[in-house]
């Protein structure tokens, strides 16, 4: 029996892949960049210099700060969906992705700071980071309530646990922890802590 193969998939070639690449490399460069500097600190010149381009030829790719860090913030969050689970049909696996991002962040001390100072410069609507913390905290809140939903339907959860508290204070918690780990590293275990907490709202523990 003759099997027909699918079509080979082939990344984007030319001019196209060139920019894409280009994109990329500047959106790392200025992660980097604002994790060190901070968002006001860090300017484009900084970027630009770290991907061997003019500042001129990096607002081709993106015509403003504002929207480069706009840029920076979704490719972090790609990155980070790449890497843990964070199906809402598996309660048990978002809480152990959570703890688990919880530990990796540990490894990213100034991305995590970066994280702490936009979030808070954000909550001021005029910031360009605004509208994007107000969709994460609130894609955040569903993905993580439809995880202790799933759980409570299961019987998973422990008695007087609700999931929209549950699912509020494990963001809070992590928000938090991340802080007093900047203050003091060496006395906070921010996966530790999350989970511990985790523990006490489920049935099986993590």
């Amino acid at each position: 029996m003759v099997v027909e193969q699918p079509p080979i998939r082939r990344g984007p070639r030319g001019p196209y892949a060139k920019s894409e690449q280009t994109r990329k490399a500047i959106l790392d460069a200025a992660l980097k960049v604002f994790a060190e500097s901070g968002y006001r600190s860090g300017s484009l010149r900084n970027v630009a210099d770290r991907v061997g381009m003019s500042e001129a030829g990096l607002l081709h790719h993106f015509p403003s700060k504002s929207a480069l860090l706009a840029a920076v913030l979704e490719r972090r969050d790609e990155q980070t969906q790449e890497q843990f689970d964070f199906d809402p049909s598996h309660g048990a696996e978002i809480l152990r992705s959570l703890v688990k991002l919880a530990d990796y962040n540990a490894s990213t001390p100034g991305v995590v700071e970066l994280f702490c100072t936009l979030s808070a410069e954000a909550t001021s609507p005029e910031h360009p980071a605004h509208q994007w913390f107000r969709d994460r905290y609130e894609f955040t809140r569903s993905m993580t309530l439809k995880g202790f939903q799933d759980l409570a339907e299961k019987g998973e959860l422990r008695a007087g646990v609700e999931p929209e508290a549950a699912s509020r204070g494990v963001i809070a918690l992590m928000d938090g922890l991340q802080i007093q780990w900047l203050l003091d590293r060496d006395s906070v275990d921010m996966a530790a802590d999350l989970r511990s907490y985790v523990n006490t709202l489920v049935e099986h523990p993590l």
